[in-house]
């Protein structure tokens, strides 16, 4: 009975004990997040980790900060490193414990297991192969919130580097490049969803509110960040996705994937992408898929047959088609750019600029569209214009629109603004315009571009 009642009185003090901590949680997280707020994670440290430990249900801020304050810690560790490192990883398994959907109960977890994959391979804390399960896992269950582009690219190249160690077929890697080149131009038209309703706002003249301000500069940021990562995924898997690699790897699983609309419009637009279609097996893989599903691609694969072969009346009538067929103005403003690109090779500057205008109505900011308008205008500088004036006042014209897509898409600003002031370089100087004398006047091209530029004043 003795033994009995000393165990109790225990138990209540250890309660009581338990409970008093317990209430502590409340300041420190005030006092962590603070901290937090202005970046002083040393000091926020301590009574993070005291949440952490005795209420890690109070508040999803604690995994959020948490994050932060850990990876300052190992950035500036120099003995305790290691723990901090097993610290982080444990964090994310905790994360999806207590907090792993938002509050308005949209699930998290694939953000949250791709942060920890991510974690793995920039601290060096696991294999390959582990950390791409992870991330495998995060892209399979919950691939909605999985858009960390970073995260995204990361996935990929442990994917790489399975197949360079051997653990991961050709055709494998191919799957995984195409489900995470899908992803990336998922998140990237969501994104100039939400940048063209900004950017159609500031064209009708209507100010910005500060809340549009600041969310267009997220917008342009994660534009950017989104399209220097693709453009690395696509860099890393050019040597293996060459035309000499890709043709046997689809000619061999061409008659098992034949009815498969999927697999075929991949190998079709990898064809595509890579200019392989000259290739009969392009044929095949296009005829197949028109035949069991035919649909805006299958369309446009079938016009580019007919380019191909020189019909150019059936081409044109094939690109309207999937035109007809498409139905998301995204995938249409992609489809419509792909047209003008390829009438541009053509040589038929007037309609693929017609087609990068409407393509530049269904998504205002494609900026490659306003680029692809001023590579031809730069191009035909020669051709425009009765004086040798005029004509190097064409560059004028190219470089407005080179302007253009350098304010529309962040994605391709650097490069635009470098292609304008090479334009800007070789248009008329001040010397000519003063020798000129024509300051403030209208240039008018009768060629095909048929537009005016205004002479700058000086």
């Amino acid at each position: 009975m003795r033994n009995n009642l000393l165990f109790l009185m225990f138990a209540m003090s250890t309660l009581a004990f338990t409970q008093a901590d317990k209430s502590s949680c409340p300041a420190n997280l005030s006092i962590f997040a603070e901290f937090a707020k202005v970046k002083n994670y040393d000091s926020a440290y301590q009574p993070w980790k005291e949440v952490l430990e005795l209420c890690p249900e109070l508040n999803v801020a604690t995994f959020k900060y948490g994050e932060r304050i850990l990876e300052h810690k190992i950035e500036n560790a120099t003995a305790d490193k290691a723990t901090y490192q097993q610290e982080l990883l444990a964090l994310y398994d905790d994360w999806i414990t207590y907090f792993p959907t938002t509050k308005r109960g949209e699930s998290e977890v694939g953000k949250i297991l791709s942060s920890k994959a991510q974690a793995i391979v920039d601290n060096n804390l696991g294999t390959t192969q582990q950390a791409f399960d992870i991330f495998n896992k995060a892209f399979s269950q919950d691939p909605n919130s999985f858009t960390s582009p970073k995260n995204l690219y990361t996935f990929f190249k442990t994917a790489f580097n399975l197949y360079k160690e051997g653990n991961l077929s050709t055709e494998e890697l191919f799957n995984k490049y195409e489900d995470i080149s899908e992803k990336f131009e998922l998140e990237q038209t969501n994104l100039a969803k939400k940048l063209d309703v900004v950017l159609n706002k500031e064209d009708s003249g209507q100010p910005l509110t500060s809340r549009e301000q600041r969310n267009k500069r997220v917008y342009q940021t994660n534009v950017l960040a989104f399209s220097t990562y693709a453009g690395n995924l696509d860099a890393i898997i050019s040597k293996e996705s060459s035309c000499e690699n890709l043709i046997p790897l689809y000619r061999k699983n061409f008659e098992e994937n034949k009815s498969d609309s999927v697999w075929l419009n991949r190998a079709a637009s990898r064809m595509d992408a890579k200019e392989c279609s000259d290739d009969p097996l392009f044929v095949e893989l296009v005829e197949a898929l028109h035949a069991i599903n035919p649909s805006a691609n299958s369309a446009y694969y079938l016009g580019l047959l007919k380019d191909k072969a020189g019909d150019s009346q059936s081409a044109l009538a094939y690109y309207e088609e999937s035109l007809t067929l498409e139905t998301d103005q995204y995938r249409k403003a992609t489809i419509l750019y792909k047209i003008a690109v390829k009438f541009k090779t053509r040589g038929l500057l007037s309609k693929a600029r017609s087609y990068a205008n409407r393509a530049l109505k269904n998504q205002p900011s494609m900026g490659k569209a306003y680029m692809l308008i001023a590579s031809m205008y730069a191009s035909s500088a020669n051709d425009c214009g009765s004086t040798q004036f005029e004509k190097r006042a064409v560059y004028w014209l190219a470089a407005k629109m080179a302007r253009r897509a350098a304010a529309v898409d962040s994605g391709v600003k650097k490069t635009a603004l470098k292609l304008a002031e090479s334009y800007e370089g070789r248009a008329p100087s001040k010397t000519d315009i003063f020798t000129e004398g024509n300051a403030g006047q209208k240039v008018r091209f009768s060629c095909w571009i048929n537009d005016s530029i205004t002479v700058p004043q000086l």
